[in-house]
């Protein structure tokens, strides 16, 4: 049985451990607020982009309209899947279940393609490394310091492998954003790109006119939707990772209060066995003496 010492240190490390749970709750509140507003902020401009495109190309018509960038190649031999994961851990399932999702679907995908991963998080990197598998491409303190103009540089890059045919097909691999307690694992297709589809109820009157033609516009905007839709989906992990964290250190304070009343308890009774025994090896004692 353990001694008395034995518990009131197990309760002292617990008391600490729940200290340090409701502070790193407090301070993943503190950044999901911000990471959801920034989220939320991307999302009129990302659809404003996907209207104005779709707007282009039913006046356009889609058969009239050329760009290597949507080019579907029916023998797709290389897929790139970015791997969007944190940097940092204690998020519940988070990261696991991104591994998990491109993990399975690596397998999908291994008899007759080959699938390049490109990490953007620490702890996606480990994951795969620590199961010996390749690693194309890490970008190390991305998620930390996330930018646009960064993004922008990564789907460049992207895009010129696309067009050389190093890769036939690029995939994100994320969580979605739905609230503080719900994260959802999204697999989206970047390249080819998917035009959004027009809008058959927009009844404007009025044709706008485009400088130096509708084509040129679209050449133009198609390589910006593609940056503008990587970095949103980075945002909504972002968001996603903090309200994981909150959610997780939530339960692992709640979880720590049960353990310490359990202790607590366990601890009186202890105590009260302890100072019974005594009482009784003192009676038994007087009771020898007087005998």
């Amino acid at each position: 049985m353990a001694s008395l010492r034995d518990i009131r240190k197990r309760i002292r490390s617990v008391k600490s451990t729940r200290q340090i749970t409701k502070a790193m709750k407090m301070v993943a509140a503190a950044k999901l607020r911000r990471a959801q507003d920034a989220a939320v902020a991307a999302r009129p401009y990302a659809r404003t982009l996907d209207k104005m495109m779709a707007g282009i190309l039913g006046r356009l018509g889609v058969q009239d309209f050329q760009h290597p960038l949507l080019e579907s190649r029916t023998d797709k031999k290389r897929i790139a899947v970015f791997v969007v994961t944190s940097d940092r851990g204690l998020a519940g399932g988070f990261n696991h279940s991104i591994s998990r999702r491109v993990l399975r679907f690596c397998k999908e995908h291994s008899e007759q393609q080959e699938v390049r991963l490109f990490t953007m998080g620490r702890k996606g990197n480990e994951f795969f490394r620590n199961r010996g598998t390749s690693i194309c491409k890490d970008y190390p303190g991305l998620m930390s310091q996330l930018s646009h103009a960064a993004v922008a540089d990564i789907c460049e890059e992207m895009i010129g492998r696309f067009l050389a045919k190093e890769v036939d097909a690029v995939f994100v691999c994320f969580n979605e954003f739905i609230s503080a307690i719900s994260q959802k694992v999204r697999m989206v297709q970047l390249l080819p790109f998917e035009m959004p589809a027009a809008d058959v109820n927009d009844t404007g009157t009025m044709e706008p006119l485009y400088e130096p033609s509708s084509q040129e516009v679209l050449n133009h905007l198609v390589p910006r939707a593609l940056a503008v839709r990587l970095y949103h989906a980075l945002l909504e992990s972002i968001a996603s990772e903090h309200g994981a964290r909150m959610t997780a250190m939530e339960s692992a304070s709640n979880n720590a209060g049960e353990m310490l009343d359990k202790l607590s308890l366990f601890y009186n009774r202890t105590r009260q066995a302890a100072i019974t025994r005594e009482l009784v090896e003192i009676v038994s004692g007087a009771q020898a003496l007087n005998g």
